[in-house]
């Protein structure tokens, strides 16, 4: 493992000829080859008849595009994109600390809503310990975050001294970071330094009948929202003041089956990560001697293969619902200057989970040894009022509301 540690320090600090590391996955469906597969549905846009143009529309829709696969242009569906992924790795690793197989330095905030123990993490957080969950946070005896001499070090931090965030935060800087919910002139942004995506490769479109069945034959197909909920209009009968829907928009009566939006089948299906040892280059540590540095840029290479392996070293992997992919083949490799106009590759072994652990903890040391010191307990956070108060509303009930849809 030490000579692991030796090749990715210097790589992570532009002393050898590594310019990143690959990794390249085959997955199928759980199912078998040919079943569908459900990606992300996101609101689409399309073209406008009349003008040509492109518009939003309330319809789902999936993700494609066109894309150079082995020389030749080739269809693909987006299965997972590089924030969904980075997500996945961040909450694995949330879950190895739980689970104290890691030590990972991170922001916690806790509180209690209708009864309900609830806690929200940089690892989780959207914006990580940016997020204005945390802006909006205090600490045990009441002072703002920011107020604090943790929260001021994070709020101060420049792109020339990220140490507040190694200390603290360090995987705000694998996965990237911007600090755009506070207003200041000049933001801290930090781009990931590790990717990931999984695509599907020649799709096929799907269709499925959605609908939904009433057993109990709900008479009527309109309801009218009062004061103490709802009530059936029957008929030709007088209509209230309140407004008037579908049954089903409370949850009530038939649904004939219509055609919907269904999967997608494909011919194969890739996942594409790198770590790029630049990006951690990239990284400033103010006024730290020489050994911190390597050793910093070092432990977040590790950091961030530690968080792959715990994401996606296992056997299969649920994306969704309608979405399990068993891993048929995978290839870790390091990549180096090219040489003839072909770039040079090299076998990395690291491809189980507990292998990451030994190399991530091996980082650790060596990064406590040139000065590192990080907290053996997160940041204990607790919301503002007004923050409190949101979220216990959001947890409260009050009345019927509508479907979304169907």
């Amino acid at each position: 493992m030490e000579a692991l540690y030796e090749r990715l320090a210097e790589a992570a600090s532009g002393l050898s000829t590594d310019g990143g590391i690959r990794i390249t996955a085959r997955y199928e469906p759980v199912a078998g080859v040919g079943a569908p597969v459900a990606p992300p549905t996101v609101k689409v846009k399309q073209k406008d008849p009349a003008t040509g143009r492109e518009k939003d529309t309330d319809g789902p829709g999936h993700l494609f595009e066109d894309r150079w696969i082995g020389g030749e242009s080739a269809r693909v569906v987006l299965l997972d994109q590089r924030q969904s992924q980075a997500n996945r790795c961040e909450t694995a690793l949330l879950e190895a600390v739980d689970q104290g197989e890691v030590l990972v330095p991170h922001l916690a905030l806790h509180l209690t809503a209708e009864g309900r123990a609830l806690r929200m993490t940089n690892l989780d957080a959207p914006h990580r310990s940016r997020d204005a969950y945390f802006r909006d946070a205090t600490d045990e005896s009441g002072t703002k975050f920011d107020d604090t001499a943790l929260g001021r070090a994070l709020r101060d931090a420049g792109t020339g001294d990220v140490r507040a965030f190694l200390a603290s935060a360090p995987t705000d800087l694998v996965y990237g970071l911007w600090d755009s919910h506070r207003k200041r002139r000049v933001q801290l942004k930090v781009p990931r330094a590790y990717t990931s995506e999984m695509v599907g490769l020649h799709p096929l479109s799907g269709k499925r009948a959605a609908g939904r069945l009433d057993v109990w034959n709900f008479p009527g197909d309109t309801v009218e929202l009062t004061a103490d909920g709802w009530r059936p209009v029957e008929g030709t009968g007088k209509k209230g003041k309140g407004k008037t829907l579908k049954a089903s928009a409370v949850g009530h009566g038939m649904i004939p089956p219509v055609e919907g939006l269904g999967g997608v089948t494909v011919r194969a299906i890739e996942r594409n990560a790198s770590l790029a040892p630049a990006g951690l280059r990239a990284l400033r540590f103010g006024d730290a001697p020489r050994e911190y540095v390597r050793a910093a840029r070092a432990l977040l290479a590790a950091l961030a293969l530690l968080g792959d392996r715990l994401a996606f070293a296992a056997p299969a992997v649920r994306l969704r619902s309608g979405c399990d992919l068993l891993l048929v083949s995978e290839r870790i490799e390091w990549v180096g200057r090219g040489r003839e106009g072909v770039a040079v590759t090299e076998p990395l072994e690291l491809e189980t989970a507990a292998q990451a652990l030994e190399l991530f903890a091996f980082a650790r040391a060596r990064a406590e040894e040139a000065g590192l010191v990080w907290a053996k307990e997160p940041v204990r956070l607790w919301p503002n009022v007004q923050v409190q108060q949101a979220i216990e509303r959001s947890f409260r009930l009050e009345g019927i509301g509508e479907a979304e849809g169907e």
